[in-house]
């Protein structure tokens, strides 16, 4: 059974430089539970409708691309908004001109769970990304069975055969594949595992410090014809602006979304600035 959620004063207490360690062992711990229903899920996964196209919706040439994220809390942050609504919430980033959605599916860390992604893509027209630790094909299927369009691929958590295997077998199902790197060894490997949408995290998951220089700092890493994502920290339209004049094709924001009182006029202020002095890289 996988563990219960931490609690507030044990996240609080949890060295940061760990946490992403004692989550992955909270996610094999997870998939050792799964694995009995891996018939089922493969048979609900191949008759699940067919997933709507995440790439084509980060690659409008004509503006930074907004992925939205519901997100409840986070190790980093703590408490969000505990309490959110993930349809409502998703609806109203959809009407502020987001162009796909971000669901967290982790329970113990981040408040997460299945059902939400299932409901929100019940609720809404965008693709929906299934953020959470994908470790093992299973998560795919998973996945695919619960409606995800896309998922998420960390390379930290991941060796070079294990990264290319998953991101192939989303591929084969359908789904789009987010492939998130941090630094520039993990920018390479990226590439490498011949991801085509490349995520660049500017929160360090082993410290959580945020910073948009990550971002700068590995766009000459990046070829043109790879669809480049910024991720975590993105709070203004300036911000924004920043990110869209060095070239950079989609953000992906939670926390400051979350945290607004009016989360479509926000989803608004940071959707579409249109990129510009592209020439990233070869």
């Amino acid at each position: 059974m996988p563990p219960s959620a931490p609690s507030s004063t044990s996240r609080s207490h949890a060295s940061r430089s760990d946490v992403l360690t004692r989550i992955v062992a909270t996610k094999r711990e997870e998939l050792a539970a799964l694995r009995p229903l891996a018939s089922e899920l493969r048979d609900r996964a191949a008759s699940a409708s067919p997933p709507r196209p995440f790439a084509a919706a980060l690659a409008d040439p004509s503006r930074v691309s907004l992925i939205a994220e519901v997100k409840r809390r986070s190790p980093g942050a703590g408490d969000i908004d505990v309490s959110l609504d993930p349809v409502r919430l998703a609806t109203r980033y959809e009407a502020g001109g987001a162009a796909a959605l971000s669901i967290l599916t982790d329970g113990p860390w981040f408040g997460g769970k299945l059902a939400d992604l299932e409901a929100v893509r019940s609720a809404v027209d965008l693709p929906c990304l299934r953020k959470d630790f994908t470790l093992d094909p299973l998560h795919l299927h998973e996945a695919r069975a619960h409606g995800a369009d896309a998922v998420l691929l960390i390379v930290r958590i991941l060796g070079d055969p294990a990264l290319r295997e998953l991101r192939e077998e989303a591929e084969s199902l359908g789904m789009g594949v987010l492939v998130e790197a941090h630094d520039a060894e993990e920018v390479d490997r990226a590439l490498a595992s011949g991801a085509t949408i490349v995520g660049v995290n500017n929160r360090d998951l082993a410290s959580f410090s945020t910073s948009l220089e990550v971002t700068f700092g590995l766009l000459a890493r990046i070829p043109d014809a790879v669809t480049l994502v910024s991720e975590s920290g993105i709070r203004t339209p300036d911000d924004v602006a920043a990110l869209a004049a060095r070239g950079v094709d989609a953000i992906l924001v939670g926390e400051a979304l979350v945290r607004a009182g009016r989360p479509e006029a926000a989803a608004a202020g940071l959707a579409g600035h249109r990129p510009v002095g592209r020439g990233r890289g070869a």
